[in-house]
């Protein structure tokens, strides 16, 4: 079994870990509706992408 000849130091721990940070997701606003959605994904709240309706939704039906 693999056992560390000596004990990692606080600073070599933390320089591992330096790119395990979580980052923020890129959202834009719609045109149609100025919901926030991801890019190059339909919006979930209209339904529309690049300005045609692809997808029905309950807010379009009524």
């Amino acid at each position: 079994m693999a056992v560390p000849k000596k004990k990692t130091s606080k600073s070599k721990r933390n320089m591992r870990r330096a790119h395990d940070s979580l980052t923020a997701i890129n959202t834009i606003v719609c045109e149609n509706c100025g919901e926030p959605k991801l890019r190059h994904r339909v919006c979930g709240a209209c339904g529309q992408y690049r300005g045609r309706q692809v997808v029905e939704t309950e807010a379009a039906q009524l």
